[in-house]
């Protein structure tokens, strides 16, 4: 054979790049016990906490030795010659791409050793599917379902791999004791298997797909064990592979992040500190008596359903890990620096956060192990304040929330503006009730009826609606006033008055030129939208708060992120007609902190239909906002919304629970207008900055896929050409030649 072709020929088979820091670990024997290690340390912390907190049908004995088979099997695809050629870079994989990924080979290889493997006592058929999908790359792709047990791909032929075959390890010396330790750890035969292939050619590979697809077809998974599994070796993965790499063993150090959960005195400090000497409300004090273990707390805007939620904690998450879920970014930061930082261990956990926090904390470098890192800090926190992503997204396998599962499997939650979900997001909290078995709080401003039927059939039981407080509630709060443009009188007046204007659009272009007229009437205004650069959205959110908290009239023109992000209280609301659920939010952001009387909300319509509200939306809108005639309070507007409610439509497909075999991130919400992007101008920066500082440099623009398509990319994000697009720091992103 010419020496073109000469095949590799490894003394050691490797699971990581013995440049890096990982001790022992970088063999494959190494990081497969490492993993093992870890995955038996959590089941072995977690326990029977774990069977009570998914609700498994299987005794601990199994699910331990079908999680460790799991873990022993994950990477057995690695002993072969295309990856271990590239993890001693001797084949690059951009220009030639292994012929398949080590996970789908970990499949077919255990598919070729079910004899042997079905000797042991963990369930064979969970553990192959859950080694297959650790890295959340089996069975779909770009969010959709594939079916494709790993995909073989064009490799070509360099020095040391040709791109049409596989050499397979099998007869190794450390292959043969990788088995050994399988049979040690696993229980299975000692009689190791014979006669195992050394070479697979892509023909070969087929036939093996196919042949276990057929099986595939009729396996009656458990979708719960199923799913567990998954998660853990997920978990065990990362920590098996993290740990060793900054020198920290492994077993004592997830001994004490799982030992490590609120107390009663805790709580009651985030709870003191914040009554500041006040007491409780009574439905606050509703809400730490109940003994249910799912509530819904139905109460509006500022009246303390948070507080609430934190006494609520005092009872339910005691010996747990609490997560705080809320809609978006920027409610979660409000939410953590309002109520848990400097208050309770705790750490704000969403993909933005390093920018919202910076000042409070360093930063670290490097996209996956990245992920991987911040998602410890769930591990080792007894307070996660997040978006409602970093625990839903379990139901669709999305990156950060399986990082996070340890804490998650032990965890008791809290949900806020649940009014908020669409249907993607609805369903998928539904499926969560359904499976996870803790103790979890709902909150919102209303519980829609069908909503209500829908959680009570999801919890398998009648569910009690802890009221907030009718005394705040039904305090006259709002006066409607609907024209067909805005008063720019009245703003005025109210400005020079000392007051506090907050002016929401339905498009960025329309805040854009409501702020530049606002300019030239001297009313020195603040603009908040989402078109910024996510490190200067925060510099904005952060002005508008702080100024409305301030003495002096102020001003602010925003889109819809006014309409949970902004905890302010506005003495005067211009907002052009939206959908009901819209209205009603903006409208929680005047008379917020309650001055004694009724002010004045002034609405005008919006010209542009379909997007992003339908004309039929908008009517509702106009509906609403037609319904009263004299003041209006919180409870008159939550009282209509669950009234005119329509019957949703909750989309409870969830990859994590339906997948059976395949693992594969997909989308917890309904898609979007905008696409998340880079700006050319930025790139060269970009290419050096660490990746937990990334966000800081993203913009949501308003373009398709067709619109990119073309575009470069540039860490994973489409760049948006400069001849295309401009940036201020004062207005944001914009099209050239459309302002």
């Amino acid at each position: 054979m010419s020496a073109k072709h000469q095949p590799l020929r490894p003394k050691l088979l490797l699971a990581k790049s013995k440049e890096t820091p990982w001790k022992g670990a970088y063999t494959l024997a190494g990081h497969t016990a490492a993993v093992v290690e870890a995955v038996t340390t959590l089941l072995d912390e977690l326990g029977d906490g774990l069977i009570k907190q998914f609700g498994l049908s299987q005794d601990f004995k199994t699910l331990r030795a079908t999680a460790r088979l799991a873990a022993f099997l994950h990477d057995l695809g690695k002993a072969n010659d295309h990856f271990q050629a590239v993890v001693r870079k001797l084949k690059n994989p951009m220009e030639h791409p292994q012929l398949m990924r080590h996970e789908a080979l970990s499949v077919l290889l255990s598919w070729e050793l079910r004899d042997w493997l079905s000797t042991g006592d963990g369930d064979l058929m969970v553990a192959i599917a859950a080694a297959g999908g650790h890295h959340l790359k089996l069975g779909g792709a770009a969010g959709k379902q594939t079916d494709e047990v790993g995909e073989i791909r064009e490799s070509g032929v360099d020095e040391w791999t040709r791109g049409d075959r596989l050499l397979l390890y099998t007869n190794h010396r450390h292959f043969m004791g990788l088995l050994r330790y399988g049979q040690k750890v696993c229980g299975l035969a000692s009689d190791l298997p014979q006669g195992l292939p050394t070479t697979w050619t892509i023909a070969d590979i087929k036939q093996r797909r196919q042949l276990l697809l057929q099986q595939l077809a009729t396996w009656d998974a458990d979708p719960v064990l199923t799913a567990v599994v998954k998660a853990l070796l997920v978990a065990g993965d990362t920590s098996g592979s993290a740990l060793p790499a900054n020198n920290v063993e492994i077993q004592p150090w997830i001994q004490t992040q799982i030992r490590y959960t609120l107390t009663e005195p805790e709580l009651q400090h985030v709870v003191n500190e914040r009554l500041n000497g006040e007491s409780l409300r009574p439905f606050q004090e509703q809400l730490g008596n109940t003994t249910s273990r799912v509530t819904l707390a139905r109460a509006g805007c500022g009246t303390g359903k948070t507080l609430g939620a934190y006494n609520w904690a005092k009872r339910h998450a005691v010996g747990r890990k609490l997560f705080f879920c809320y809609p978006t970014t920027g409610t979660s930061t409000e939410g953590f620096l309002d109520y848990a930082h400097d208050k309770v261990d705790s750490t704000l956990l969403h993909g933005r956060a390093a920018v919202d926090l910076e000042h409070l904390q360093s930063t670290g470098d490097d996209d996956d192990l990245e992920t991987k890192l911040e998602s410890f800090k769930a591990w080792n926190t007894k307070v996660s304040v997040c978006t409602v992503d970093t625990v839903l997204g379990l139901l669709q396998c999305n990156r950060r929330p399986m990082y996070c599962f340890p804490a998650i499997a032990q965890a008791a939650f809290v949900f806020d503006e649940v009014h908020c979900y669409d249907d993607k997001l609805f369903g998928a909290l539904l499926r969560f009730l359904e499976v996870v078995k803790a103790p979890i709080l709902l909150m919102s401003a209303s519980f829609l009826p069908w909503q209500v039927q829908a959680i009570e059939q999801a919890v398998g039981e009648s569910i009690k609606i802890i009221q907030g407080p009718q005394d705040l509630e039904t305090r006259p709060r709002y006066r409607f006033h609907l024209a067909d443009t805005p008063d720019w009188e009245r703003v005025k007046a109210e400005f020079d008055q000392g007051g506090k204007i907050l002016w929401v659009c339905n498009q960025v272009n329309t805040a854009i030129a409501v702020f530049e007229e606002a300019q030239q009437r001297g009313l020195k205004p603040l603009l908040y939208h989402s078109r910024y650069k996510y490190g200067d959205r925060v510099n904005h959110h952060r002005e508008v708060v702080d100024r409305f908290k301030g003495d002096g009239a102020v001003m602010a023109i925003a889109t819809q992120v006014a309409e949970m992000s902004l905890d302010l209280s506005a003495t005067l609301l211009v907002s052009q007609i939206s959908d009901p659920a819209g209205l009603i939010q903006r409208l929680g952001r005047l008379n917020r902190r309650y001055c004694g009387h009724a002010l004045d909300a002034l609405f005008y319509p919006d010209e542009k239909v379909d997007f992003p509200y339908r004309q039929d939306e908008l009517d509702m809108g106009i509906a609403l906002l037609q319904s009263f005639g004299g003041e209006v309070c919180q409870a008159d507007l939550a009282s209509w919304l669950e009234q005119a409610a329509v019957q949703g439509k909750p989309d409870r497909d969830s990859v994590w629970l339906d997948g059976e075999w395949r693992t594969y991130p997909a989308s917890l919400r309904e898609a979007g207008y905008t696409t998340t992007v880079l700006l050319e101008q930025d790139v060269k920066t970009i290419e050096k900055l660490p990746a937990k500082l990334l966000p800081r440099y993203t913009v949501p623009l308003m373009v398709n896929g067709k619109q990119t398509k073309g575009w470069k990319k540039c860490r994973r994000y489409p760049v948006a050409p400069a001849d295309a697009w401009g940036y201020s720091s004062d207005i944001g992103a914009y099209q050239l030649g459309r302002r």
